[in-house]
């Protein structure tokens, strides 16, 4: 099919609640107070692991990385949603919408790998006390978060270079409060 005489859409329109004012301003409240307490209670635990000698073990150490992509996570789709929100807006450009999708699936994925990650920590920890030490060296910490990184970052490119594959054309509408894969798939051709 020709792609020149397709019109394609510029913009999503981010529905959420659209047109039940109550509800929003309960929504934007309990969104806010939310993204609050997550991003000072990861960085409190970010900063009291840093600060304790005794806490730079291999369990804290991922503990810390995991508090870090949890701020991240937060921070892809929240803020958008407020701004919205306080602006009146309900739209998100194309470009930002695959931004957001990007690290959307960047750090969803990467919460899970480093759950995995502290699983076979404390496996190790549990079925081979003596030779935790010798096992979980920092340098093997290291290579197992950024071999985490490295796999959920193509494993999001991927995802986002298909997408961009797609048309969207008069359906922009999203039932949602950020650019979640799934919904926009749905109004793609």
């Amino acid at each position: 099919m020709d792609r020149k005489n397709q019109t394609t859409a510029t913009e999503f329109l981010l529905l959420g609640l659209a047109g039940q004012s109550k509800q929003e301003e309960v929504v934007f409240g309990l969104f806010l107070g939310m993204y609050m307490v997550t991003i000072s209670g990861n960085l409190l635990i970010i900063l009291a692991i840093s600060c304790d000698p005794h806490l730079h073990t291999p369990m804290y150490f991922f503990l810390a990385n995991l508090s870090s992509v949890d701020i991240c996570f937060s921070s892809v789709t929240i803020p958008k949603a407020l701004v919205n929100h306080v602006l009146g807006s309900k739209s998100i450009s194309y470009k930002e919408c695959m931004t957001q999708i990007y690290f959307f699936i960047t750090f969803i994925n990467m919460d899970g790998f480093l759950l995995s990650v502290m699983a076979y920590d404390r496996y190790v920890a549990i079925c081979h006390p003596l030779h935790y030490t010798l096992m979980m060296r920092p340098r093997l910490c290291v290579l197992l978060v950024a071999i985490s990184w490295v796999i959920t970052n193509l494993h999001a490119l991927l995802h986002t270079l298909l997408m961009v594959r797609l048309t969207f054309c008069s359906r922009n509408a999203v039932q949602h409060f950020f650019c979640d894969p799934y919904p926009i798939l749905s109004t793609g051709t």
